[in-house]
């Protein structure tokens, strides 16, 4: 498997997803982490989720690896040398449990095989990427587009927010956020990550 160090991820960063859910769109970016044994990669392998604690939401992303030492004069397309698209796995009703006890999202986002990711392919610059899209198919059926240029807070402000606050090191890992159109898996089904028209995950899903 890939090196791969720490696991940043970014919350309602899509205007239509945050709308989805009910939540307020925030002002600063939503950062939370996942261990690193959340890792699975979508390389035709069958992916094993939990069966006893209720739904587990798709949210489909761009992951970015980091290539450099982040600095703060630096470059983004210095800093970041990878890409490929992920799926940040959520236990939906024990993540709702959390929100209102007011507790952290951890137990909803860091289990076992909840860190999806595909291929990584080089980073092409982010003039490049805001001319293409991602997209999720399950069974064959698209379910999720994922178009950068609407990010609530951009590839540039994420790697800023998140090398100031918390570090970013060569191999850390980001996922930026998700588009509106998450759901449930089900048992049985068949994931496929496109970056345009290049595939770069696909695996089953047991639960």
């Amino acid at each position: 498997m890939e090196t791969i160090k720490n696991i940043y991820c970014v919350g309602r960063n899509y205007v239509e997803h945050v709308h989805e859910l009910g939540n307020m769109v925030p002002d600063q970016p939503v950062i939370f982490s996942k261990p690193t044994h959340a890792l699975v990669k979508a390389n035709h392998r069958t992916i094993q989720l939990p069966n006893d604690q209720g739904d587990i939401h798709y949210e489909a992303e761009l992951v970015l690896k980091v290539g450099e030492d982040y600095q703060p004069d630096c470059s983004i397309d210095d800093v970041i040398s990878e890409m490929t698209i992920g799926l940040d796995l959520t236990l939906r009703d024990v993540q709702n449990g959390l929100k209102e006890k007011a507790h952290p999202w951890l137990l909803s986002k860091g289990f076992k095989n909840s860190a999806v990711f595909g291929r990584f392919i080089p980073f092409p610059g982010i003039d490049e990427c805001k001319k293409m899209k991602y997209f999720l198919y399950i069974n064959n059926k698209k379910r999720q587009t994922g178009d950068i240029s609407k990010m609530i807070f951009p590839i540039e402000t994420l790697v800023h927010f998140i090398g100031k606050n918390l570090g970013l090191k060569k191999d850390d890992i980001i996922y930026t956020g998700t588009p509106e159109g998450v759901g449930p898996l089900q048992d049985g089904d068949e994931i496929t990550m496109y970056w345009d028209e290049e595939v770069l995950g696909e695996s089953k899903i047991q639960i």
